[in-house]
């Protein structure tokens, strides 16, 4: 998985070619462009829609679908693997970046920053692979913008009771904190409509089958 070399020296910082003939023969290992054409899908939704669940079924079942790594500016957590969950990257760098323009779009949330790297999902895409990229409504918008060939795809509950149900059997936070995940998704959900496709996560296998639809046709 790669990254624009700036971001690179952050993630791994001695895997660069010390000569030009080692150089040389990194760039003769890289995979030709593929006449197949690839494609950046994204997937929007509220807060407890089943974005989660929808693209673990998809990955599953689609093993060259490639799923876009955000870079963050944030404390990895227990678990979280670099460069499979995030990019972990230093302030300066990130700054640094999104002067170069390499994200397609980013955001600061809870003083910290985060974005989608460029490069990473344009190499993809020019090798015919489906990139599949989930993220809020903001970086959305962004994307429409920064790459507008992209598809992009918001996921509904069946109805707002549905959500609220969902979001209070997950068990896991306040009522604080459900009451200002149900305001935000009303303003997700007024969203929907400038979106290409909206898909109601009313049934599992059927969204799943009407997002493979639009993938792949």
């Amino acid at each position: 998985m790669k990254m624009s070399k700036t971001l690179l020296r952050e993630v791994l910082p001695s895997d660069r070619p010390t000569n030009e003939a080692e150089e040389l023969r990194t760039l003769a290992r890289k995979p030709s462009p593929s006449s197949k054409p690839g494609r950046l899908i994204v997937l929007v939704g509220p807060s407890g829609v089943g974005k989660g669940t929808l693209i673990k079924a998809l990955r599953d079942r689609h093993g060259d679908l490639h799923l876009s790594i955000s870079a963050t500016t944030r404390k990895p957590r227990p678990g979280e693997v670099p460069g499979r969950d995030y990019f972990f990257l230093e302030r300066e760098a990130f700054e640094g970046a999104i002067e170069r323009e390499e994200f397609l779009e980013w955001a600061e949330y809870a003083g910290n920053y985060y974005g989608t790297p460029r490069q990473n999902v344009e190499e993809k895409i020019a090798l015919g692979q489906v990139v599949l990229l989930e993220i809020e409504l903001v970086g959305a918008r962004a994307i429409e913008k920064s790459f507008p060939q992209a598809y992009r795809i918001f996921i509904l509950p069946p109805s707002r009771e549905e959500l609220e149900r969902r979001l209070r059997d997950r068990g896991t936070e306040s009522e604080a904190a459900i009451n200002k995940r149900l305001e935000r998704a009303r303003a997700e959900l007024a969203a929907s409509k400038e979106f290409d496709l909206q898909i109601v996560n009313d049934d599992l296998e059927a969204a799943i089958g009407r997002v493979e639809r639009a993938i792949w046709g």
